[in-house]
């Protein structure tokens, strides 16, 4: 393991993605800072990681919160001394078609998926600019890209994500990294918030190809450690037999 790893935070880390990056980065001799509402599972994550060799904490996180969010960070730079990267994995895509009005799924997947990533740069943006640097990469989605029936909410999310990521590279100077990492379909839980039956049936057939977790986690991971000079905007994943 390298001795000079760097501070990783990682939001939604208690599955799927969130729990591979953390896996996949703590193997790399990174520190990792895990933030989730399910602290069990981020407890055991944490255990599993210290029996590896690795380095792991963790605090409850509700990204929706920006005070959960800014205490999350500072009991990160108190248990690791400094922030050098924040993984924006939370998210939520309970999708459905839009004459189904589901306005409180819309507004949980606006509150987790677009306010969470502006919470996690409004906490971390200032300290990694005391600091002199740092890096943040958000978890997009090909619905960054391109738009599918009943999907309309979540990929106006994404594309809002791809959107701020590409304000804040555009406002810094080099001294703030800033990386979008667009999953195509990936095992996960996130499919298990559908409650439309539409879309949960469609989502049966469209899942039935799917890229591992640890295979996102190798791309996050590709971008962390390119050299300070080097910053990796976009990486699009998707399985090979897409449709």
């Amino acid at each position: 393991m390298k001795e000079h790893g760097k501070v990783v935070l990682i939001t939604g880390a208690s599955s799927g993605i969130g729990a591979a990056t953390a896996r996949r980065l703590a193997a790399d001799g990174h520190r990792v800072f895990l933030g989730a509402r399910r602290t069990e599972r981020l407890e055991e994550l944490c255990a599993e990681i210290g029996k590896g060799g690795g380095t792991a904490a963790f605090g409850r996180l509700d990204v929706t919160s920006a005070a959960d969010m800014e205490t999350f960070v500072q009991a990160a730079r108190t248990a690791f001394g400094q922030v050098d990267v924040v993984v924006n994995n939370a998210g939520v895509m309970p999708l459905s078609p839009l004459e189904a009005l589901k306005v409180d799924e819309w507004d949980r997947m606006i509150d987790v998926n677009v306010r969470g990533v502006l919470h996690g740069i409004a906490a971390a943006l200032p300290v990694m600019r005391g600091q002199g640097g740092g890096h943040f990469i958000t978890l997009a989605s090909i619905g960054a890209y391109e738009v599918s029936p009943t999907a309309a909410v979540y990929c106006a999310t994404k594309f809002a994500v791809r959107a701020i990521s590409e304000g804040l590279r555009q406002e810094s100077t080099g001294d703030i990294r800033v990386s979008v990492v667009s999953p195509g379909v990936t095992e996960s839980e996130l499919a298990d918030s559908i409650t439309d039956p539409v879309a949960r049936e469609a989502m049966v057939h469209y899942r039935s190809v799917a890229l591992p977790a640890s295979a996102i986690a190798d791309a996050i991971a590709f971008a962390v450690a390119q050299p300070p000079e080097v910053d990796v905007n976009e990486i699009v994943v998707r399985p090979a037999r897409t449709r």
